[in-house]
């Protein structure tokens, strides 16, 4: 399908900046910590909903929930940068354990398929994000990978489901309560 492209970052780059320029100009635009003082301001400018994403600790959850933050995405971004660190869903029980009811908790990173979905959800989570499973499948297969993708996620979790007899998502915390004890 043609050279990889950041296509939201498009409108940013001049016609002649490349892969390259585009990693420079990224660094020097994102580089680092994202602050309070910069969340914040983001808020008070910002009347739409307003989600962080790459949250591990509970002081940074709850410092989202006293700023006013519409949700918060619990991630280790994939391991991609410390593949040592701890695990997402350990860290997202300790939000979870703190700010569950307060703001709506969602979680990304080491998802891959179905039944990683249905223990995400039975440890309380609101909602879960996916992407390489994506990524992978749309690499092998085209925009037919993606449908594929899905398809095989929604039909593992129709089989988690099945197997402990649960019948919506919001319910299986119900079904698959001692998940937290796991981690």
């Amino acid at each position: 399908k043609g050279k990889p492209e950041f296509k939201t970052l498009t409108k940013y780059m001049s016609g002649s900046m490349d892969m390259h320029h585009l990693a420079l100009f990224m660094d020097k635009t994102f580089n680092g910590r994202l602050s309070e003082e910069k969340v914040r301001k983001l808020r008070d400018k910002w009347d739409g909903n307003l989600v962080l994403k790459g949250l591990s600790t509970v002081e940074d959850a709850k410092k989202s929930i006293e700023i006013g933050l519409d949700g918060i995405i619990v991630s280790n971004h994939g391991g991609r940068q410390l593949d040592a660190g701890p695990s997402t869903i350990s860290k997202g029980i300790e939000i979870l354990n703190a700010c569950k009811g307060q703001t709506t908790i969602m979680m990304d990173s080491g998802i891959r398929e179905g039944s990683d979905i249905a223990c995400t959800l039975a440890a309380g989570m609101d909602f879960t994000f996916m992407g390489r499973s994506f990524m992978y499948s749309v690499g092998a297969l085209g925009q037919n990978g993606g449908h594929h993708a899905m398809n095989m996620i929604k039909k593992q979790l129709q089989q988690v489901m099945e197997q402990v007899c649960c019948e919506k998502p919001q319910d299986l915390p119900n079904h698959l309560s001692k998940i937290k004890n796991l981690w």
